[in-house]
């Protein structure tokens, strides 16, 4: 464990002393994370490549057997929430605290005998940014309770029960990148995930070994997938399927596109969400072959080419987004485009390093020029995935 992540283990587990009396049994802590490339194709059973950010929730937790659940969080003012584990039922908590309840829910509905918990949270990803923060409260709590419970689930299925809290629970239509993004990263790596029968690759993913940088752009615009926008996409894409006769848009081949198009006729809302699936998913494939033969640089171009289907096709983007994006490539950036559900969050940027000053500056003062809030500015490092601190 580094000196910082030991650090705020010990902030956390002291802050949960002061809260509840006593010491917790265990410190964990599961990332954020950053999709390189293959959005909105999770609940399409199509491809994904997302990587664990260094900012991280952490939790100290301390299993009980007497049915109460304790909830406390750092970053939101209030007391401790109590709350009965037996009584928990889905969408009528609108808090933060659905979250973690939901993943006691989602245990005990799997029939593990969870009976409790005192839980205290921090998180250092940042909320509404596109980054997962949610996957992240949910999927420390699941490997707490796993822990604690020697329930011996693994990280894909800690991912699964913490979107069905996700779901169900707290009711976002979530696909299942975020929360196995979360559990199953590794440093230094992207994550290839096929999202139908979740099988995994850890592709090499070490920019600064060769001059570049990747930068998250928040442009602190907040965005809710469960405000409906993001559940209407999703059902757009299953009218899609049903009328090309797949069980998903992921079976649906890239060099079939054109026909499938047209077999789509007027449906121009349809035509549009099944043309970005299929080519996004067409989009990893070709950045995992790009990394895999070290031709990292050329990734640039089709991380262009997503944002765009992401603006005109899906149409989830918004005008900051596009912002940070044509300002970063017109100032030398290698490549860009908007990352996460959309409507607000965040970009992604890849460039080499000596033009990161350049770049940086060039967005914000675009920013400042259009009236818009100061951009937050970070490097995105490949880190771990959830583990124990302590």
């Amino acid at each position: 464990m580094s000196e910082s992540s030991a650090a705020v283990a010990g902030a956390v587990a002291e802050r949960f002393e002061e809260l509840y009396g006593s010491a917790p049994d265990g410190v964990w802590a599961a990332p954020g994370r950053v999709n390189l490339i293959g959005e909105h194709t999770d609940y399409n059973d199509g491809f994904v490549m997302p990587f664990a950010l260094p900012h991280t929730a952490v939790a100290a937790v301390s299993r009980r057997d007497d049915g109460v659940l304790r909830l406390h969080s750092a970053d939101i003012d209030g007391p401790v929430v109590e709350l009965t584990a037996a009584d928990l039922v889905p969408e009528s908590d609108k808090r933060w605290t659905a979250y973690p309840a939901g993943v006691v829910w989602a245990l005990r509905e799997a029939g593990h005998a969870v009976t409790g918990a005192d839980v205290h949270l921090a998180s250092t990803v940042p909320a509404g940014a596109g980054l997962s923060s949610s996957a992240a409260l949910e999927v420390v709590v699941a490997l707490a309770l796993n822990d604690l419970y020697d329930l011996g689930l693994r990280g894909w299925q800690l991912a699964r029960l913490s979107q069905r809290a996700e779901n169900v629970y707290v009711g976002a239509p979530v696909g299942i990148m975020d929360q196995t993004a979360s559990a199953c990263c590794e440093a230094g790596h992207a994550l290839f995930l096929d999202t139908r029968d979740l099988s995994q690759r850890q592709i090499p993913f070490d920019l600064a070994a060769e001059g570049m940088r990747l930068l998250v752009v928040d442009t602190q615009v907040k965005h809710s997938h469960s405000e409906g926008e993001y559940g209407k996409r999703r059902e757009g894409c299953e009218k899609g399927a049903a009328l090309l006769g797949v069980d998903a848009l992921r079976d649906v081949p890239y060099e079939d596109l054109d026909a499938a198009l047209e077999r789509l006729g007027d449906e121009e809302e349809v035509r549009r969400l099944v043309r970005h699936v299929v080519t996004e998913d067409h989009r990893v494939e070709q950045v995992v072959s790009f990394l895999e033969s070290g031709d990292t640089r050329a990734i640039g171009p089709l991380l262009i080419e997503g944002h765009a289907s992401l603006r005109d096709d899906f149409r989830v983007s918004c005008p900051e987004l596009d912002l940070v994006v044509d300002t970063a490539v017109t100032a030398g950036a290698l490549g860009a485009r908007m990352t996460g559900g959309g409507f607000g969050g965040s970009a992604i940027v890849l460039v080499e390093e000596a033009d990161v000053p350049a770049v940086t500056k060039a967005v914000e003062e675009a920013f400042a020029a259009a009236g818009h809030k100061n951009p937050r500015v970070f490097e995105a490092v490949p880190s771990p995935g959830a583990r124990r601190l302590r």
